[in-house]
């Protein structure tokens, strides 16, 4: 399953549409120009663009299989839950780093660690999910069992 924020499926939507609309014909348009000039052997425009040519072809693939089975999540739903799920902002103390965290869980391809966000899928996530403000949860690691106590759960208000 591929869950997935309403903000989040717009922009891959976004990109998509991009690369079809405008990445794409911009770079077909260059490759034609490169082969027009003779010798492809060492036409570094032309073997470039036919490689990022078969690089957009692969991600125009990969965002329409996602998007068509992609559902679509609307966290604000939970607004005023306790409980964690997709969508929510949690904060967690963490026994073994003695600290305050605070993750995002959001989809697979919308996720962005620099910026707090992890996958559903993710150890973390699978660990706090359906978990209450006040619970301890077990985290597995490579270096084994780590604690983990909710502090708070956090989701967009309603628009």
């Amino acid at each position: 399953m591929n869950y997935i924020t309403v903000q989040g499926y717009q922009a891959l939507k976004a990109e998509l549409l991009a690369l079809i609309d405008q990445e794409r014909p911009q770079v077909v348009e260059t490759v034609h120009w490169a082969a027009s000039n003779g010798d492809r052997s060492e036409n570094g425009d032309y073997l470039y663009g036919k490689k990022r040519l078969r690089e957009i072809d692969r991600r125009i693939r990969f965002l329409t299989k996602y998007l068509e089975q992609a559902q679509v999540i609307e966290p604000s739903v939970h607004h005023g839950s306790e409980q964690v799920f997709f969508g929510a902002t949690v904060t967690y103390w963490d026994d073994e780093a003695q600290g305050e965290h605070t993750i995002t869980i959001l989809g697979t391809e919308e996720a962005n660690a620099h910026q707090g966000q992890v996958s559903w899928v993710s150890p973390v996530a699978k660990a706090l999910l359906k978990a209450r403000v006040g619970d301890t949860v077990k985290l597995p690691t490579p270096a084994g069992w780590r604690t983990l106590e909710v502090l708070e759960v956090v989701y967009p208000s309603p628009k």
